[in-house]
């Protein structure tokens, strides 16, 4: 059954949750949410057999959540705190894409994080974004009502049949319609090409497994190298997947050992 939690700024956040155990709280990426997104609920039900209390929520202008004032940064920080102070104030934060960024913008505000699962974080090297050119481009098509094009816009760099299949699909119109809340996406991402990760994410104390997939895109086995480097207890780690999509049974094993507090990569060395 759908819960609510009121952000700082009064927005609605709509969230499930399950399981006993240690809490985590689970950080969809750029068109994640619920209803959209069953294999990160099929994931949630797995970890809280595993004995955790997950939480599972709808990013603010997805699904149930309200939409509230979208696009920034910092509402997406306060939505996260939210939910940690929903279940105690301290948990296990696991970020898929994008989300993966926010989960390192989110500890670095100190939202009581006890520990990061990233998965396949799509940060370019340090110093080699665009500039910002993904952000402001976005805002500016939402601005002038384009959605669909904010859509094809955000999708450039990806694959082009990602894109192509999208448009041919029933998902299509689900995308274009969540359109504005990607734009905080694109600022978690813009945010960080603005100084060397070790000095934007210093206070990112607590260990974390930056996450590829066996069969991956180029960009993501970099990125989650330089998160390792960076982050003073991090390291990577491999699970079975492709197409920027995990199989079940690699992900539930890999996060359940990682956020057991004696199990791998508890230590969080490289």
């Amino acid at each position: 059954m759908t819960e609510f939690v009121r952000s700082a700024d009064g927005t609605r956040i709509a969230f499930d949750i399950e399981g006993d155990g240690p809490p985590v709280v689970l950080i969809g990426g750029a068109m994640q949410f619920r209803a959209f997104d069953p294999d990160t609920g099929k994931l949630a039900h797995r970890l809280a057999a595993r004995g955790y209390t997950v939480v599972n929520y709808d990013r603010r202008g997805r699904g149930e959540s309200d939409a509230g004032p979208v696009g920034a940064l910092e509402s997406e920080v306060e939505d996260v705190a939210a939910l940690v102070d929903r279940v105690g104030g301290r948990a296990a934060l696991y970020g898929s894409s994008s989300g993966a960024v926010i989960a390192l913008w989110a500890a670095q505000a100190g939202v009581g994080a006890t520990r990061l699962a990233l998965w396949e974080a799509p940060l370019p090297p340090e110093g080699q974004g665009d500039g910002g050119e993904t952000h402001r481009g976005l805002r500016d098509r939402i601005a002038a009502g384009d959605h669909e094009g904010a859509v094809e816009f955000f999708m450039r760099d990806m694959p082009p049949e990602w894109l192509a299949g999208s448009k041919a699909s029933p998902a299509w119109p689900v995308m274009v319609g969540i359109a504005p809340s990607l734009v905080a996406d694109a600022a978690a991402l813009t945010k960080a090409q603005e100084a060397p990760w070790a000095e934007q994410w210093s206070a990112v104390d607590v260990p974390v497994l930056a996450i590829v997939g066996e069969q991956t895109l180029p960009i993501f086995p970099p990125a989650a190298d330089a998160l390792a480097a960076a982050l003073p207890h991090a390291r990577t780690g491999t699970v079975a997947a492709a197409d920027h999509r995990w199989q079940l049974d690699a992900m539930t094993d890999t996060l359940a050992a990682f956020l057991a507090k004696d199990g791998p990569g508890a230590t969080g060395h490289r």
